[in-house]
Parts: structure tokens; C-alpha cells; sequence
């Protein structure tokens, strides 16, 4: 009997905590029909993503400037890497130390570079994440020959 109860509380603890989980990562949930395929979709190529922007014009003017806020993030990691590299080699002629600074001022930067795209594009006011799930779908339909 204290066996079954035991079991219940933790099935119930368990699901609580898939729960809190599932709903911090929900992003799984909107690119699972892409991503889980037993055939996956091809490349797509710019000019794809173009004809998109072009042809939608709800979500084609976000996803171009959420791919223009990209450029942002590799020029925050560029200056990211080089800068603390450059440093961590000044300081300590450390191949390894100035490798590992290198890795983090480049993982660093992008963050920042993305975080400046963010307002100065004002990403946070558009749903970015909706219009790359938009353009997937509309990608998987014009591959599949749906349209």
C-alpha cells in the first residue's frame, strides 16, 4: 500500500516538473514538425528565404530583419573574441588561456551583439520565432509540392 501511494506522489511530482519544463521550452514544441522527420526537408537557399520575405507580407518583413540582426551578433563576436584573445595573450602568453578567452569572448559577444539588435531593430516588440516557424512551413509545402 505505501508503495502505490509513493508512486503516486512521484508520477505526480514527475509530471509537475515536465510541466514547468515543457512550458520554458516550448520552442521545441513550434520546430518539432521540422526537425522530427523521418525525411528531412532540404537546404533552402537565399534566394528561397527572399521569395518568402516577398511573398508574405506579414512575416516576410520580420524574418528579414530578424536575419539582418544576425550581422550584430557576428560582429559582437568578432570583437568579442579578438579583444579578450588579445588580452588573455598580453597578460599571460598562454596558448591555452588565450584559446579558452578567445571561445568565451565570442560565445560573450554574440550575446551582447544580439542583445544591441534587439532594440535596435526592436526585435522584442515582433514575433521572430512565428515568422521562422511561418517560413518553415511554408518552405516544407513548396518542397513537398504542395503549392
Amino acid at each position: 500500500m505505501e508503495d502505490s501511494s509513493s508512486q503516486s506522489f512521484f508520477r505526480k511530482h514527475w509530471e509537475g516538473y515536465k510541466e514547468f519544463w515543457s512550458e520554458r521550452f516550448s520552442i521545441l514544441d513550434n520546430y518539432s514538425p521540422f526537425v522530427q522527420r523521418e525525411k528531412p526537408l532540404p537546404s533552402w537557399s537565399d534566394s528561397d528565404v527572399e521569395e518568402f520575405i516577398a511573398s508574405d507580407p506579414v512575416h516576410g518583413p520580420v524574418l528579414k530583419t530578424a536575419r539582418e540582426a544576425v550581422n550584430f551578433g557576428l560582429t559582437g563576436s568578432l570583437i568579442g573574441a579578438v579583444s579578450t584573445a588579445g588580452v588573455a595573450w598580453k597578460y599571460s602568453r598562454s596558448l591555452h588561456g588565450a584559446g579558452l578567452s578567445f571561445l568565451a569572448g565570442g560565445a560573450f559577444g554574440w550575446t551582447f551583439g544580439h542583445e544591441i539588435a534587439n532594440h535596435w531593430y526592436q526585435l522584442y516588440r515582433v514575433d521572430t520565432m512565428g515568422a521562422q516557424v511561418k517560413f518553415m512551413e511554408w518552405w516544407r509545402n513548396k518542397s513537398e509540392g504542395r503549392f
